[in-house]
């Protein structure tokens, strides 16, 4: 019986909300299995699937079922319009990160075309490599302690064609010795009491180790506030992804690091503070 793909999206859409679960990735999956982009998709949403495409999809929707993130299933997920792999071994790239992208490019301008740049715990590579492609001279290296994630972040800078120097080990150790002008950073800054709230397909399908931290979650900014006043250049900037509670509490930890730095903390788009920028010796 063949089967129109809006007839197949309604009901994978029906299915995931009585699960409570995002039915948007529902849309994800049947672009994915057509190879349509999401405007084609909608023109064609009269076409019958093919049987493959059929039980391609409703073999994959079993698993969206299942609270599996639709970007495991399909492989990759977008950032900064570029297409990055992902799988359980980093954390999928979120739209509020790019926000931190573009609030480090714009604080960045005065700095040197050359400007040495660090992205400490990369993961997939997003914002290294997003980075990169808006600043070709920038210098970018990218840390992990992870070596599964630097395998991934590796073949992602290959598939968006950008050079960024991978260093594997802990926080901002492989930079030391070094200079720097920018760092940034999207540590684990969840505290571990707050799982409990957390959708499970995050909490059973992306890693721990790039989510919770310590201390409230504010374990990974209190050493990197130790790391970084003695690599950065001045000016410098560094740019750090933050808990919508911890505005206060990380800025703090900056302003005592870096006494002469402005330090401002910076919402995102739904209004939440979002990030934390310091902006050294201007």
């Amino acid at each position: 019986m063949t089967e129109k793909i809006h007839e197949a999206l309604n009901k994978a859409k029906s299915l995931l909300e009585s699960k409570n679960l995002d039915a948007h990735a529902a849309h994800l999956l049947m672009e994915h299995v057509t190879e349509k982009s999401g405007a084609a998709l909608l023109a064609d949403l009269r076409e019958p699937l093919t049987e493959e495409q059929k039980t391609n999809f409703w073999n994959k929707t079993e698993e969206l079922l299942s609270g599996k993130p639709v970007q495991h299933i399909i492989g990759t997920e977008q950032f900064y319009g570029l297409s990055f792999e992902v799988n359980g071994h980093v954390l999928i790239p979120r739209p509020e990160t790019e926000e931190l992208v573009l609030g480090v490019l714009e604080r960045s301008r005065k700095l040197p075309e050359k400007c040495r740049v660090a992205d400490i715990g990369t993961g997939s590579g997003a914002i290294a490599i997003a980075f990169k492609k808006e600043r070709p001279e920038a210098i970018v290296t990218a840390t992990d302690i992870s070596e599964k994630a630097l395998k991934i972040a590796k073949r992602n800078a290959k598939r968006n064609d950008a050079h960024i120097d991978f260093r594997l080990g802990n926080l901002a150790e492989p930079l030391e010795g070094e200079k720097w002008d920018v760092v940034l950073s999207n540590p684990p800054y969840i505290a571990h009491e707050e799982s409990a709230e957390m959708s499970p397909t995050v909490l059973d399908f992306e890693p721990h180790s790039a989510l919770f931290a310590d201390d409230d979650g504010l374990f990974f900014y209190k050493k990197l506030a130790k790391q970084l006043p003695k690599l950065m250049n001045e000016p410098g900037l560094v740019g750090l992804e933050i808990g919508y509670k911890q505005g206060q509490a990380v800025s703090e930890i900056f302003q005592k690091a870096f006494p002469n730095a402005r330090v401002s903390v910076v919402q995102d788009l739904n209004g939440k503070d979002r990030m934390i920028f310091c902006e050294i010796g201007e």
